[in-house]
């Protein structure tokens, strides 16, 4: 669990770094719409493009990128495996005796796992190169209209700005329990199904004391320093958008326009 990505603020002086907030949440949202739309493996290539563009742009290797992907390969194995089991049409690949793979069972995983990659490469870019004082401002400007429907902006904004910062957080406390674990003889990778789940639950107990923990101890500290949520706030930082952030969004679009085009067409 050691070097983790998702979630991780990356201070280099990149293009992607001096980039709005604003911009980069819009952009990663109209990616996010452009990977559902069933565009096929030609769209899959423009938003990895993108995706590759905008790491070279921001200094972030694709190996850091790939990184934020390890949590999910064990999902992806039980997705494949449900998928095996469940999905009998297409050409059958393999068969022994009871036991058949389908091309389509491999074919639907596939495009299941490509989506996730994508989407949390995309969201380990903006989070990587965004400070997560400027993400909840960001997140705030664009939810502000809505604040006159009663839509608590700020609020919201804060919330998932301090889930954000507290996934690397997490995963580092889970490591540390681990360790702490391992030299008190609980082995997590060895023995049975049974004796595997139990050590499991060992870890899952402290590190939801921990983290309850921490919650409180963050929010002693919010409510010692005067923060009200509901208060009017001034802002140290002023944003503004800039060129790159334009070219960006134009090219988000873009790409958006291009998959649904495919997919209307019937290019996919």
């Amino acid at each position: 669990m050691n070097n983790i990505a998702l979630g991780r603020y990356i201070p280099f002086d990149s293009v992607v770094n001096r980039m709005d907030p604003r911009a980069k949440i819009m952009i990663m949202l109209f990616l996010m719409i452009a990977i559902f739309v069933p565009a096929g493996i030609w769209g899959y290539i423009l938003i990895a493009a993108f995706i590759i563009l905008a790491l070279k742009l921001s200094k972030l290797s694709l190996g850091f990128a790939l990184r934020s992907v390890k949590p999910m390969i064990f999902m992806m194995v039980i997705l494949l495996v449900i998928n095996i089991l469940v999905i009998k049409t297409g050409v059958p690949w393999l068969q022994i005796g009871w036991f058949s793979v389908y091309s389509d069972a491999v074919y639907q995983t596939l495009y299941i796992v490509v989506r996730l990659m994508l989407m949390i490469i995309i969201t380990t870019i903006l989070t990587a190169t965004t400070k997560p004082l400027d993400l909840t401002l960001g997140i705030e400007k664009l939810l502000h209209p809505f604040e006159k429907v009663g839509l608590p902006a700020h609020i919201i904004a804060m919330m998932i700005s301090i889930a954000l910062r507290f996934i690397p957080t997490l995963i580092e406390e889970t490591q540390r329990i681990m360790n702490a674990q391992a030299s008190r003889g609980v082995d997590l990778e060895n023995g049975s199904l049974k004796e595997k789940v139990m050590a499991v639950l060992s870890l899952i107990v402290p590190l939801f004391v921990s983290a309850f923990d921490r919650a409180d101890q963050l929010a002693n500290a919010m409510e010692a320093r005067g923060y009200d949520p509901q208060k009017p706030r001034t802002r140290y930082k002023v944003l503004s958008m800039h060129s790159i952030d334009y070219i960006g969004l134009i090219l988000s679009v873009l790409i958006l326009v291009c998959c649904i085009s495919i997919q209307v067409l019937g290019l996919a």
